[in-house]
């Protein structure tokens, strides 16, 4: 919301400058974005009167002028713009007045003829953006000789507040002057708004169909209009201040009025009506020409303002072109209404709109002042446009309208909340200077809320209102006092920020991705994956939301390759949403990704590239800090997303709760990705729910190690075979490793040779030779029953 700072103080002026103005407007809850002058510095401009002009001997675009600048004396003045002409009241500086940037005007000749000042348009006075095409003309009525920028008050400012959806109420002069009016306790006065007798009896038939969307509409036929005739230069002043563009007086004048009082209105051309106005919803296909030329497909869900024709307007948005005041204009129609803000509220972005209009109504309009308005846009425009207003028609259903039901306000719960106890007479102003009635009935009050304040319908909204008036500065400050206990602490559970830590010293570093991508990349790498599209996505390749971390490390890796960063270890935290929305599964992932080099370059380093284990490895370690890592498997799978012969699932109790291997080569080719990627991800819920460690002692008596060395087939898995010798190694198996695979000269082609180290040790007691050779026989059995493994000899 901007306007300007001078036509606020017509309303309310409190004795205060403009940035304390500012505060005091910030401070009651309404933010000042920006405080602007209205106009360039300059100084040395006065109004004057182009009394005599002649063509330039010697120059076919010049004028020689003569002007009247109020001193007495004419003064003579060469000018070039095209549209001076003799008795114009100008803008006129003069010699040693000094323009924008510092432009000083001296005594100078122009083809050889005097020119003593000079006759300026908008642009060169910092009026107007860009290069004028004219000198600024002013009104007839323009004291001659006065200061001109004391007369247009361009010692003004522009301030422009920013304003949360629910102070809809807060989008008008009349607003902003209340709200002063309360913080500053300066007395507010609003413009007198007589009714406008009506002088002739014409009305226009109006007809609602949707009384739910549009509770109330007015109608006013003015008749016999000159809409040929200007805006008044105040006006076009305040609307520039405002941030809106003179048009023409109908225009102008329903902008106006929407500053001035927050209610939009429309006027249309009469002539162009047929029959009466229906407010009903748009039909299947039905088209509409707007006013911006834009011509739209409307939906069925669409409040329209129609004739027995057409649709003239969607509600509350934006006028038709068809129908709009044109400089032919003879007689207007002119419209003001309360929408509900369900009718309006989406509807302009349907369109790719969003106009003054719709911002007003999608946060709501005082219901009240849509008569006022009517009668304050009639009294402006016959003021301008001249015209016979007729009398008013009103189409009102007050069971659709909005109640405003009294709200209670207990006087403990006020004191509880503020730290300290107000006296009545303090509670009693603040609610009178909000335009609320209030009586105090036993121990709470009885609040009446006003009609243009939608956001206030329980306590908590009054007490709010106390706090922000009352002065949040000048709440008491007090700590809390509380008896905190201890948090208890899951210590069977690892804290995510743990497991990112455990990521970080390792070499990883996180990503944050946006939890949408492209659905092209999602396809490619999830062809099978379903999940929520956005109705309003940021951009199309953001439209869906992600089935896995995957797109969006992966994209990341692309954004760093791009960049020359060719070794990249990435990882993430998030959730991904699997299913339609209305069996969405959402699920808290973590998710890693390698690519380059296995070490940090340096005159010591490897060149070595990253494989499957370095992943795994990375993986293993973040598994150990559950303390439960004989939970966990490894077992060879497919995912579309994964090279087929280089990927496996991972499984806590036999359940699938994560993947990990190396990138598809087909995805890579399709992205680009030159090297290998590895990536894996599994659910955070699996990795944060660990075991409570406990404590067992150490036994005293020695270890006992035995190798053995088993050849087998070259497809038998390792990791079946480890878990039936651990099964049949005894409860005293301390320690098991893997430390050779073998393949070559003595051993038969299609066969491996694979060599463990199994360590015994007994709590309370020394291991004999009789018990370690029986157990090292059946480990020995079930390898060879189970998988036709012998022993190497």
């Amino acid at each position: 919301m901007k306007f300007s700072e001078a036509w606020l103080r017509e309303w309310v002026s409190p004795a205060l400058g403009t940035q304390a103005l500012a505060d005091a407007i910030t401070m009651a809850g309404l933010e000042v974005d920006g405080i602007e002058p209205v106009g360039a510095i300059f100084q040395g401009v006065v109004v004057a009167t182009v009394v005599a002009k002649a063509p330039h001997p010697d120059a076919d675009k010049l004028n020689v002028c003569q002007v009247d600048d109020g001193s007495g004396e004419r003064v003579q003045v060469v000018c070039g713009a095209p549209n001076v002409d003799i008795g114009q009241k100008v803008p006129f500086a003069r010699v040693g007045a000094v323009l924008p940037d510092d432009f000083k005007i001296k005594r100078a000749k122009l083809r050889g003829v005097e020119s003593c000042g000079m006759i300026c348009s908008a642009s060169e006075l910092g009026l107007e953006e860009g290069r004028s095409e004219g000198i600024y003309v002013l009104p007839g009525d323009a004291p001659v000789g006065k200061d001109f920028r004391a007369w247009l008050q361009l010692d003004d400012h522009t301030i422009e507040v920013d304003l949360t959806p629910n102070r809809g109420d807060c989008l008008s002069l009349r607003g902003i002057a209340r709200e002063v009016g309360c913080v500053t306790g300066a007395k507010v006065i609003e413009p007198s708004i007589a009714p406008i007798a009506a002088r002739n009896n014409a009305q226009f038939a109006v007809e609602v169909s949707d009384s739910e969307w549009c509770p109330r509409y007015l109608g006013r036929i003015i008749r016999d209009v000159d809409a040929s005739a200007s805006t008044p230069l105040w006006m076009r002043e305040r609307l520039r201040r405002g941030g809106i563009r003179s048009i023409d007086p109908a225009v102008d004048v329903t902008n106006y009025v929407m500053l001035e009082l927050g209610q939009p209105m429309h006027a249309f051309d009469l002539d162009a009506l047929k029959g009466g106005i229906q407010v009903r919803r748009a039909h299947a296909g039905e088209r509409l020409t707007l006013l911006d030329g834009q011509d739209v497909v409307l939906n069925e869900d669409t409040l329209v303002i129609a004739d027995h024709d057409r649709a003239l307007a969607i509600a509350g948005v934006m006028g038709g072109e068809a129908t709009g005041v044109t400089g032919e204009t003879r007689n207007l129609f002119l419209e003001a209404a309360y929408f509900s803000p369900l009718a309006v509220a989406g509807k302009a972005r349907d369109f790719g709109l969003h106009t003054d209009a719709s911002h007003r109504f999608e946060r709501g309009v005082d219901p009240d002042i849509t008569r006022p308005a009517m009668e304050r846009a009639t009294q402006l425009l016959t003021a301008i446009v001249g015209g016979s207003p007729g009398p008013i028609t009103e189409v009102r259903q007050p069971a659709h309208l909005p109640r405003r039901a009294d709200v209670e306000l207990r006087r403990e719960r006020l004191s509880a909340c503020l730290g300290v106890r107000l006296p009545d007479e303090e509670i009693h102003r603040i609610f009178r200077s909000l335009g609320m009635a209030s009586s105090a009935p036993g121990q709470s009050w009885r609040v009446q809320i006003p009609s243009w304040r939608f956001d206030i319908s329980i306590e908590e909204d009054l007490i709010e209102e106390i706090a922000r008036l009352h002065g949040y500065n000048r709440l008491p400050v007090r700590r809390p006092q509380a008896r905190l206990g201890l948090k208890a602490d899951d210590e069977a559970t690892r804290p995510l920020r743990r497991l990112r830590r455990h990521m970080v010293s390792r070499g990883y570093q996180e990503a944050v991705t946006y939890s949408f991508v492209s659905p092209e990349l999602q396809a490619l790498i999830i062809p099978n994956g379903v999940s929520p599209t956005l109705a309003n996505p940021i951009s199309s390749d953001m439209s869906v939301m992600r089935h896995s971390l995957f797109p969006g490390l992966i994209k990341a890796l692309t954004h760093n390759l791009n960049r020359q960063q060719h070794r990249v270890r990435l990882f993430e935290t998030g959730l991904v949403f699997q299913g339609e929305l209305d069996e969405l599964v959402q699920t808290s992932m973590f998710g890693g990704l390698i690519c380059g080099t296995r070490d940090v370059e340096g005159w010591s380093s490897r060149r070595d590239s990253v494989d499957f284990y370095d992943l795994k490895g990375d993986l293993e370690s973040l598994i150990a800090l559950g303390g439960n890592a004989e939970e966990w498997t490894f077992v060879p799978a497919a995912h579309p997303a994964l090279h087929p012969g280089r990927s496996a699932s991972l499984c806590r109790d036999g359940q699938v709760v994560g993947w990990l291997g190396a990138l598809h080569p087909g995805i890579r080719a399709q992205l680009d990705i030159k090297p290998e990627v590895y990536v894996f991800e599994v659910e955070q819920a699996a990795l944060t729910q660990g075991v409570i460690p406990k404590f067992e002692p150490l036994s005293r008596y020695p270890e006992v190690r035995r190798d053995l060395a088993f050849v087998l087939r070259e497809d038998v898995e390792i990791a079946p075979l480890i878990e039936s010798i651990r099964s049949r190694a005894g409860d005293w198996l301390t320690q098991w490793q893997l430390f050779d695979v073998y393949r070559g000269k003595g051993v038969d082609d299609g066969d491996k040779s694979i060599a463990l180290g199994l360590t015994w040790q007994h709590p309370s007691r020394t291991l004999n030779d009789e018990e370690i050779n029986q157990l090292i026989a059946d480990v020995v059995e079930v390898a060879q029953a189970r998988f036709g493994a012998r022993l190497r000899s």
